[in-house]
């Protein structure tokens, strides 16, 4: 699984053995195959909580009688998949229950294999749209993983993806109906601008979208040309994006300038609000660390925020309660609550992190500091954590963020180093075989075995994304690096090693079923993405 764990970047500590086929009985003709081991498969379309049990001899025809099909590629080992069902199958009932045209079904791809194959599905679980019995381009899920993103996702997809404004008052009321909504102006609905409102429309399914044409739409909110605004009950009120004439409107970019002008000004770290900054994929977040029981570091807000105005889009502006949910942020940074308050601007593309040294909390300071991280005139401050005293002398070195360059790249010596997170159960399953090859190799002159915890420890120019993370540093100049990707035992690891960093050939093995920690990693959750078990 190279992802286990939370969508959130920097966030640490935060991250369905389902049943088998139940048939249907409808009284009608059906196709009747026996399976390898005699089970009897139809065509006919049975049920489990509301969501159709789908298998090869009955997908062509959920297929053809239903006009939006959800489907989840899923293994019943899978963790991801476990959590998943319940909101999945309360989402299959209640689409049903306001009789959507959507439904929602699911596959074993462990057991449907030729599925599994024909839809390329590499991980669990993997959800795909088919629409109108399309079966040759299906379109990803990119909602929430949970019920109400599932619904609403589907929801889109099933009606109109933006609601038609006709007049100023249907436009009054749609636009204070919520405290976030987008309307697209557009003299021609059937173009290509509109045409691609819609497909944002589509995907931002958390916003409400109206669309408008009439000539007493424009002329009521001071239009001229064809323009997306964006409505909100906060900050400035009311943000527009014009529709550049002669490119027209970018899908892409009209996603992503919307994402970032929803949000606050200045965001607070919360349990309510941790979605909403991380989706919005701004691409760096400056942090003020405070405590907010205390006036005197609540008034620093002020000049935070007057900072936060000439970066929207490019920097989010976030205020992290070390004394509340941020203190579970806190490791990440290497820091305390008796550190606050304290500013850290994070680059989310690598997680590198830049720390403020001047004492001044002004918006002049703060924005100079910002921009000198952004012109790269800052360097990163890498976590390094105390190197126990006998660090070099355990048969599994323990390396440290200050150690790790002077180990790793001596070029009289082949490293091999795992980069673990305490909490990792896969980490934790091979941890028996790591200290086993560290004994086997303890007395080799040119070998070193080596560990180090990548929740607590930086490195400059290595970004670990997933754990465990098995990398070869061989002897020699150059600085180079080799991931090691073969099965986690001691016998493959002594390949590994006494081929000089590679794995020999040998036949293919006959393929097994995937395990939930055998050959995987997992995301830290400093990690983006859905988590999901891979094959």
């Amino acid at each position: 699984m190279r992802g286990c764990g939370a969508r959130l970047v920097w966030l640490l500590g935060l991250g369905l053995a389902c049943l088998g086929p139940v048939l249907g009985g409808e009284d009608k003709d059906v196709e009747v195959v026996t399976g390898e081991e005699g089970e009897m498969l139809s065509d006919e379309l049975g049920e489990e909580d509301g969501v159709l049990v789908l298998h090869e001899h009955n997908f062509a025809r959920a297929l053809s009688e239903h006009r939006l099909l959800l489907v989840e590629f899923y293994a019943p080992w899978c963790r991801h998949c476990q959590r998943l069902a319940p909101a999945y199958a309360e989402a299959a009932v209640a689409l049903r229950n306001e009789s959507s045209p959507a439904r929602l079904g699911k596959v074993d791809a462990t057991a449907q294999t030729a599925l599994a194959n024909e839809f390329g599905i590499t991980s669990y679980p993997t959800l795909k749209l088919f629409r109108d019995g399309n079966r040759t381009h299906p379109i990803d899920y990119t909602g929430h993983m949970d019920t109400k993103g599932i619904v609403r996702w589907m929801q889109r997809r099933a009606g109109p993806s933006a609601t038609r404004l006709q007049d100023t008052d249907t436009a009054s009321t749609f636009i204070s109906s919520q405290d976030l909504v987008v309307v697209g102006f557009f003299k021609d609905l059937g173009g290509e601008a509109a045409q691609a409102f819609y497909e944002v429309a589509m995907e931002m399914v958390d916003v409400p979208f109206g669309v408008a044409d009439a000539t007493e739409l424009f002329q009521a909110y001071g239009l001229s040309a064809d323009t997306v605004c964006l409505f909100k009950k906060f900050d400035e009120g009311r943000t527009d994006f014009p529709v550049d004439p002669a490119q027209g409107l970018d899908a892409a970019e009209l996603t992503q300038l919307l994402r970032a002008h929803s949000l606050n000004l200045v965001m607070e770290f919360t349990s309510e609000t941790s979605d909403q900054i991380f989706s919005a994929k701004i691409p760096h977040h400056m942090l003020l660390f405070l405590n907010k029981s205390s006036s005197s570091q609540l008034a620093l807000r002020d000049g935070f925020r007057a900072a936060a105005g000439a970066f929207r889009g490019e920097v989010l502006f976030v205020v992290v309660d070390v004394a509340g949910y941020g203190a579970n942020v806190l490791t990440f940074f290497g820091i305390t609550p008796s550190d606050a308050p304290t500013l850290r601007l994070v680059k989310m593309k690598n997680n590198r992190k830049y720390r403020m040294e001047q004492d001044s909390f002004s918006d002049t300071a703060i924005s100079t500091f910002i921009q000198a991280v952004l012109d790269g005139k800052v360097k990163p401050h890498l976590l390094s954590a105390v190197p126990p005293e006998d660090w070099d002398t355990r048969a599994v070195k323990v390396l440290v963020g200050q150690t790790f360059e002077q180990v790793a790249f001596d070029e009289t010596k082949n490293v091999f180093v795992k980069f673990y997170a305490p909490w990792c159960s896969h980490c934790q399953a091979m941890a028996a075989a790591w200290e086993e090859l560290g004994e086997r190799y303890k007395d080799h002159e040119d070998i070193v075995i080596a560990e180090l915890d990548a929740t607590a420890n930086e490195m400059e120019n290595i970004t670990i994304t997933g754990f465990p993370t098995l990398s070869y540093f061989p002897a020699g100049p150059g600085r180079k690096m080799v991931e090691f990707k073969g099965s986690r035992d001691v016998e493959t690891f002594s390949k590994f090693l006494e081929n000089g960093g590679m794995l020999p050939e040998e036949p293919p093995a006959v393929p097994k079923t995937p395990e939930d920690s055998t050959g995987t990693r997992e995301q830290s959750p400093l990690g983006t993405g859905v988590s999901r078990d891979e094959l």
